[in-house]
């Protein structure tokens, strides 16, 4: 059983997500250039969005190669000495993971429960754990790692863990297979990019003597960007979250309503300040389907589309994807497709969607987690 989302979103003149250039991302798709965001911006912004949080009211892991640091705090608070604190957090990193200096040698993924088990294991076995640091085995300290590993081993208490997975090369029985696969984001139309020239004025420049009028700027520069129509696709395996979650049923319905809020409301904060492109979607097709199928409906744009007669690609870019939705359920539909729409465009352009909009945000997201709890 599958959740997905289909979301058409315009921005205005942006560099939402750049490359090692400083260039805004792109690809090329049906033959020319399309900007592009990447997956993992798109999944940062949704993990990050105050909207996740809040629903599934759960702090968010914690993804960090300073391990230590989300040690040391607790176990000072608990009263230990602070000449054994960073001796033992050290250890336990060492233990956890491989450790390059002062930190691990990769990203460790934990969730808020499993830091706190770790500390909880630790303060119990202390005595033993310091009395053994300076010995090359310490099986206090490998008993309360293994015994971590073995409450988290294919399942974890963080909603943003369960849905975009963990892996640890070193350590495989911490792997957990992402329930959400999201898409890069493409645009809909063809996108050349943009520079912009920019220059900064010295405020203090008409004092200096030797400026005659202050002429000249401080400092010179430019920003790359572009302006674009993305469609965006991600779908969640809802019987996959649930077993990441521990069978907790409602933790992931609770997941999954405040993964499709934030995927909605999150936007990438790359050169914001410059830009400001805060622009939300103008359509949002939810579906939820036990059919074991899964649409990505990024080719309704291979043929990039084109500007209205006035202007404008994004009415263009919801018919589009409107009757490619047709084709393919007239093909390969099923009667256990149940969609739900979120859209500004006007019911005309949507022969096909038109009777599964819904009113409002809070109404397409209950319409949606209804329809799993009902399986």
């Amino acid at each position: 059983m599958f959740v997905e989302i289909h979301i058409v979103q315009s921005f205005a003149p942006s560099n939402l997500n750049r490359d090692d250039t400083g260039n805004p991302k792109d690809t090329e798709f049906g033959g020319v250039r399309r900007a592009r965001i990447s997956s993992q911006c798109i999944k940062r912004s949704i993990r990050m969005h105050p909207a996740f949080s809040q629903a599934t009211e759960v702090d968010l892991g914690v993804r960090t190669r300073w391990i230590t640091r989300l040690l040391v705090p607790p176990l000072l608070e608990a009263g230990k000495p602070e000449s054994e604190v960073l001796a033992v957090a050290t250890a336990f990193a060492t233990q956890y993971s491989k450790m390059d200096k002062e930190h691990t040698s990769v990203l460790i993924y934990l969730s808020r429960n499993e830091i706190q088990a770790a500390i909880q294991g630790m303060l119990k076995q202390w005595a033993g754990i310091v009395g053994n640091l300076q010995e090359k085995k310490n099986p206090e300290l490998e008993a309360v790692v293994k015994e971590l590993f073995k409450q988290v081993k294919n399942r974890t208490g963080a909603p943003d863990i369960a849905l975009f997975g963990r892996m640890l090369a070193e350590k495989p029985e911490l792997n957990l297979d992402a329930a959400c696969q999201v898409a890069h984001a493409i645009s809909t139309h063809r996108v050349n990019m943009e520079i912009d020239f920019f220059t900064a004025v010295d405020d203090l420049a008409r004092e200096d003597p030797t400026n005659e009028g202050g002429l000249g700027a401080g400092m010179m520069g430019v920003i790359p960007f572009n302006s674009a129509c993305f469609y965006r696709y991600a779908r969640l395996d809802w019987e996959l979250l649930l077993r990441n979650l521990g069978g907790d049923e409602d933790l992931a319905l609770r997941t999954v309503a405040g993964f499709l809020r934030a995927a909605v409301l999150a936007v990438p904060t790359g050169k914001q300040t410059s830009f400001a492109a805060q622009n939300p979607p103008d359509f949002v097709l939810g579906v939820v389907r036990d059919d074991g199928q899964s649409w990505s409906l990024a080719n309704a744009f291979e043929v990039p589309v084109q500007p209205a007669r006035s202007g404008g690609v994004v009415s263009p870019s919801i018919a589009a994807l409107d009757a490619y939705w047709a084709k393919l359920m007239e093909y390969y539909g099923s009667n256990t497709i149940q969609p739900a729409v979120l859209t500004l465009a006007d019911s005309a352009m949507l022969p096909n969607l038109a009777p599964y909009q819904t009113a409002n945000l809070d109404a397409w997201g209950q319409k949606i987690t209804s329809a799993l709890r009902k399986e």
